[in-house]
């Protein structure tokens, strides 16, 4: 148990059985009546975004979420197998859960996997990562960087926007949150 002083961003919250996490928070004490807490809260397992005002110096429940730091192996199925990399232990993530992070994940890649008593909730990756065109369009003479954009297939069959210069081969990297072109990689 905590008190809405104790709120931060990414706590988790179990309000009604299901766990909520707390995207935005705000203090507020207006001139007259008591202070209170506004929040942003995203279920967790949905991802449905709610607006949740609860009263200063109220007890909320919070939930205990183990974020453990852990390497893809395979897809299974319709699951992806991740193991984590101090025991070896083996855990199923399903598609689901895995969600928008499937389109940047190689075999041995590192992610952070959050489980609440065991129960796989989401599948965090870096904030970038870098992968390979696989195909693309060839660039034509005089295709500038300020010029406009064109689709690109990753390795991971993942298709994004990439300027007009870069061929099929060219390592980029890629933002994870929005699956935008952040940049050519050279080795």
């Amino acid at each position: 148990m905590a008190t809405t002083n104790d709120l931060k961003n990414g706590t988790v919250l179990k309000i009604d059985g299901q766990l909520w996490t707390v995207v935005e928070f705000q203090h507020v004490k207006p001139g007259k009546g008591g202070a209170f807490v506004r929040t942003k809260l995203k279920n967790v397992l949905s991802g449905k975004v709610v607006d949740k005002t609860f009263n200063a110096g109220l007890k909320v429940e919070t939930a205990n979420v183990d974020k453990r730091d852990m390497q893809y192996l395979y897809k299974d199925g319709n699951d992806y197998v991740f193991m984590d990399t101090d025991t070896y232990d083996q855990l199923m993530v399903s598609e689901a859960t895995v969600g928008d992070a499937a389109n940047f994940l190689l075999e041995s890649q590192s992610a952070m996997v959050a489980t609440n008593e065991g129960i796989p909730l989401y599948v965090e990756l870096p904030p970038s990562v870098v992968l390979e065109i696989t195909y693309t369009e060839p660039g034509l003479q005089g295709d500038r960087s300020t010029g406009g954009t064109k689709p690109a297939t990753l390795e991971t069959g993942h298709q994004i926007q990439v300027p007009l210069f870069l061929e099929t081969g060219t390592k980029v990297k890629v933002d994870t949150r929005d699956s935008g072109y952040l940049g050519r990689v050279n080795d």
